[in-house]
């Protein structure tokens, strides 16, 4: 079981030891992850963070996803329109998260989607505890601090409203009964708060991170800034600009999205951002190796990457074969472009029959029609 969490994408566990003392005391493990309805689902959030949610069902480990319908309303997603935000959750929402399950080897049956707004009318008062609770024990100046895991930077003009999604989202943990908190790097924060206040609770909660996939059209300049930040040890500029740069539906042209069809896909991915001999922040490269070689491994399949101009084929059985005939100059950025390319399109096709062809196409379509009027 240990070894399934720590898998990638998994790049930190809050902590470790508390996992071990969880596991060697035989504790029933209970998983959230929380996703805002912001539209439609692109493969850092369908083919990433799900993959964790896979790794989590196969560790025998029970899952649930929490569909933030009241974080996305205060985060003003879908132009904060609260009617439109619960209609694209119950329907198109959780049916990309299904799909997106199904196309990485995960079983949606096995996981409980929960929508907020009737949990929380569920529970109450309680709830409204819960949030005064975490909030008596951070402060103002804390949950300013903490507003990046909305994907907002610090200094940027907020109202009321969102300070208080900060002690929400730690409420969430508890209220849900929650011991193992997952998401993505950039929801390190809440978590961290969550870890803190466990004495309010009784318990002491565990967070699983995930790697955050970037986005395809990355420049060089913002890659040169975070590396020279990761360099000098300068955490608050290389934060912000890892959230800046993840691939988000916000900046349609920086994403796949898990519906794409086959021709949009090998466009964005052609045009995408490949440096040569680079692979750290290479978004391609990141692609090859925290979507498609885990779902060639789950196949017992081989990475293999044609020549387009010289003929043949190199095969690789892991990333780190891969990783180091890139740097060396072995594999040009066009070679692997199409490679991962052709991949995608083969990991997607569930996800793309589903909402171009099959049952989903009516989801998709409402909810591209309440985007377009809301």
């Amino acid at each position: 079981m240990l070894e399934l969490i720590k898998k990638p994408p998994t790049v930190e566990i809050l902590t470790e030891e508390k996992l071990l003392e969880y596991l060697e005391k035989k504790e029933r493990l209970r998983h959230y992850i929380g996703f805002e309805i912001s539209g439609e689902v692109h493969i850092g959030l369908g083919l990433v963070a799900l993959r964790k949610v896979a790794d989590f069902q196969e560790a025998g480990i029970e899952t649930a996803i929490f569909l933030a319908d009241y974080h996305s309303w205060i985060n003003k997603k879908l132009n904060g329109n609260l009617d439109v935000i619960k209609k694209v959750a119950g329907g198109y929402f959780q049916e990309a998260l299904k799909i997106s399950l199904k196309c990485i080897g995960g079983d949606p049956s096995k996981t409980k989607f929960i929508l907020g707004s009737e949990f929380y009318g569920k529970l109450g008062l309680k709830y409204l505890e819960n949030v005064i609770k975490v909030s008596e024990k951070i402060s103002l100046g804390r949950a300013m601090r903490s507003i990046t895991i909305m994907g907002r930077k610090m200094g940027e003009k907020l109202d009321f409203a969102q300070l208080i999604y900060v002690p929400m989202q730690v409420a969430d943990i508890f209220s849900l009964g929650v011991n193992l908190a997952h998401g993505g790097l950039d929801q390190r924060k809440a978590h961290v708060i969550a870890i803190e206040v466990w004495k309010e609770f009784g318990y002491k909660p565990v967070a699983v991170h995930h790697h955050l996939l970037m986005g395809i059209h990355v420049s060089e300049e913002q890659r040169r800034k975070i590396l020279e930040a990761r360099k000098r040890g300068d955490r608050k500029t290389f934060e912000e600009s890892i959230i800046d740069i993840k691939m988000s539906k916000s900046r349609p042209q920086s994403a796949i999205f898990i519906h794409d069809s086959e021709e949009e896909i090998r466009k964005k991915i052609r045009s995408a951002f490949c440096p040569p001999n680079e692979i750290e922040l290479n978004p391609i490269v990141e692609i090859a190796q925290h979507i498609i070689f885990p779902w060639l491994s789950r196949r017992e399949e081989e990475f293999q990457v044609k020549n387009l101009k010289k003929g043949g084929v190199k095969k690789f059985k892991v990333f780190g074969d891969l990783e180091k005939e890139y740097m060396e100059g072995k594999i040009h950025p066009m070679d692997l472009k199409d490679t991962v390319a052709n991949y995608l399109i083969q990991i997607l096709e569930p996800a793309r029959k589903y909402f171009l062809e099959g049952n989903g196409k009516k989801y998709l379509e409402e909810m591209r029609e309440l985007e377009v009027t809301r």
